[in-house]
């Protein structure tokens, strides 16, 4: 008899975390023959603070369904962030082969692989870097958000996407700097026309909301603030139905996403960006997945010329899909289907 891969995702609340662990299972369920499944973790005191390291007691740093998992371990358990590293570290001990996305800051030694994105500057025999953050974006998916978003279809094309997000120690985004961006769209949305979609992330604080209100909701066809009254949020919609993306360098996740879309993206270099993020920024300008932003002035008088880039550009389309079936190779694990233990 036999049963398929137990493919188990372990995270914390981030969802930036979720939506790696669950993209990079997903996947290799798929490679490995297997079903995914999700544990959403939160460590209590003291543990919380020490992971990923381990102390007496440590499996009762999680709750009843962790330590089922323990007692029944899946094949492949893979995590992401610093809490999920010491649960990966306890299902390596019981038995799973485990894979640790982002720097655990302990020795990769501790897990059988780990994922980390380049600009991190890990390395090891057991270590996988990747261009930008892991994320569920491929042909399978823009294809389910049309129609999960078919309303969409009916915007006048380009559509364009303004996503923000917010400012961070090495982005200090300011509100002359946010008015930069927002004339740059504007003369944008005028030279190119169609429809203008913004959308805003937890990360947005309360003045630029409100500065988006104030200088672009007179052009969005459809804009996105949060509001947690309103229907499902529409960001995976704009992603999967935009035809030139405008993202902010301040997070991995989004620019990973944007940059998997095939979209044309943009990012605007205002203010200078400095830390980890500059490098991963750098990386994808260097290999055409995204150009900078122009100036307001230069894209009056001279237009933005998106066909070169569109017609060169390398997509991170099959990002994931490719990282999965290395991980299966490391891992040893085929296709073929695993026997029942005991038979």
């Amino acid at each position: 008899m036999t049963e398929q891969r137990r493919i188990l995702a372990v995270c914390d609340a981030s969802a930036g975390n979720r939506r790696q662990a669950e993209a990079l299972a997903a996947a290799v369920a798929k490679q490995a023959n297997g079903a995914a499944e999700t544990l959403v973790i939160a460590p209590t005191a003291p543990w919380r603070w020490l992971s990923p390291y381990r102390l007496p007691l440590s499996a009762w740093a999680f709750d009843v369904a962790f330590r089922q998992q323990l007692r029944k371990p899946p094949d492949i358990a893979i995590g992401c962030g610093r809490q999920a590293a010491l649960a990966t570290r306890l299902l390596r001990s019981a038995g799973s082969r485990v894979v640790q996305i982002l720097d655990p800051r302990i020795a990769p030694s501790n897990y059988d692989l780990v994922i980390v994105p380049e600009h991190d500057g890990l390395s090891g025999d057991n270590v996988i870097t990747t261009l930008g953050s892991l994320n569920p974006v491929d042909d399978d998916w823009l294809a389910e958000m049309r129609q999960r978003f078919a309303r969409f279809a009916a915007l006048p094309s380009p559509r364009i996407l303004l996503a923000l997000g917010g400012p961070t120690k090495t982005w200090p985004l300011d509100e002359l700097s946010f008015e930069r961006i927002a004339d740059a769209v504007s003369a944008l949305h005028a030279r190119l026309g169609g429809s203008l979609l913004v959308t805003t992330s937890p990360r947005s604080p309360d003045w630029l909301r409100d500065a988006v209100q104030s200088r672009l909701c007179g052009l969005t066809s459809e804009l996105w603030l949060g509001d947690a009254a309103a229907a499902a949020n529409p960001y995976p919609g704009f992603l999967a139905w935009a035809d030139l993306i405008i993202a902010t360098p301040d997070s991995a996740n989004l620019l990973s996403e944007a940059a998997a879309t095939g979209a044309p993206l943009l990012c605007p270099p205002w203010p200078e960006q400095t830390g980890k993020l500059s490098a991963l920024v750098a990386a994808l300008h260097a290999r055409k997945n995204l150009t900078w932003l122009p100036d307001a002035k230069v894209i009056v008088s001279d237009g933005v010329d998106l066909a070169e880039q569109s017609a060169s550009r390398s997509t991170l389309h099959q990002h994931v899909a490719e990282l999965a079936a290395e991980v299966s190779r490391r891992l040893q694990f085929s296709n073929r289907m695993l026997r029942k233990k005991g038979n």
